[in-house]
């Protein structure tokens, strides 16, 4: 399964037309977004397929997900431990062979780190975690591995560049990760290639 995740940038990021244009040039089972305003709600109308966006409480913007394919369950949202100034949410993608955990954490770096243990204790056995994490350095979320692209993703005021838009696994195997050309957002997209792990194997990448 090739999933691609991308933070937009609200209002003057990526428009929907770039969106469905990433779609069609990269045909993926299922594209994550972050910082997702109503004008995505017209994605489906522009390219079909499935979709489903949860705004983050008292904001314009929220995660957004969109697949080819019905999804197994409707995708829903999990409350996540609040920031000193925006109230966080996940959400969660069941594709049926495990699920898929959106997430666009707050930049607190014991904060963000706390969100993710949470979110963990809401997926099976096997699932992902992928998004904007607002995280530097070693994740540590136990029993998930960081097999997401090691370029940076981001740069910080136009300069400093870093990697935090992150896929972490676990029972899963990525075949390949890479970062995605740059379009109109503060953020490169994402893509990973997922599957069960069978046998143990974690990981295809080192």
């Amino acid at each position: 399964m090739k999933v691609v995740s991308w933070n937009l940038l609200r209002r003057t990021g990526a428009s929907v037309q770039e969106v469905a244009r990433l779609v069609a040039e990269e045909r993926p089972d299922l594209l994550l977004m972050q910082e997702a305003t109503r004008e995505i709600d017209q994605l489906p109308g522009l390219i079909g397929g499935y979709y489903a966006r949860h705004p983050l409480p008292d904001r314009i913007h929220g995660l957004a997900c969109w697949s080819p394919r019905p999804f197994s369950t409707e995708p829903r949202s999990v409350h996540l431990p609040p920031g000193t100034l925006i109230r966080r949410l996940s959400q969660l993608v069941d594709i049926g062979a495990f699920t898929v955990a959106n997430v666009h954490l707050s930049h607190g770096q014991v904060l963000n780190r706390r969100q993710l243990r949470h979110i963990a204790t809401y997926l099976p056995r096997r699932a992902a975690v992928l998004g904007d994490y607002n995280l530097v350095g070693p994740v540590l979320l136990p029993g998930f591995r960081d097999v997401g692209p090691r370029q940076p993703t981001h740069r910080m005021a136009d300069m400093v560049p870093l990697r935090i838009d992150r896929c972490l696994v676990r029972g899963l195997a990525c075949a390949s990760a890479r970062v995605l050309p740059n379009r109109s957002s503060d953020h490169h997209p994402i893509a990973v290639w997922l599957t069960p792990a069978q046998g143990g194997a974690e990981s295809a990448r080192s």
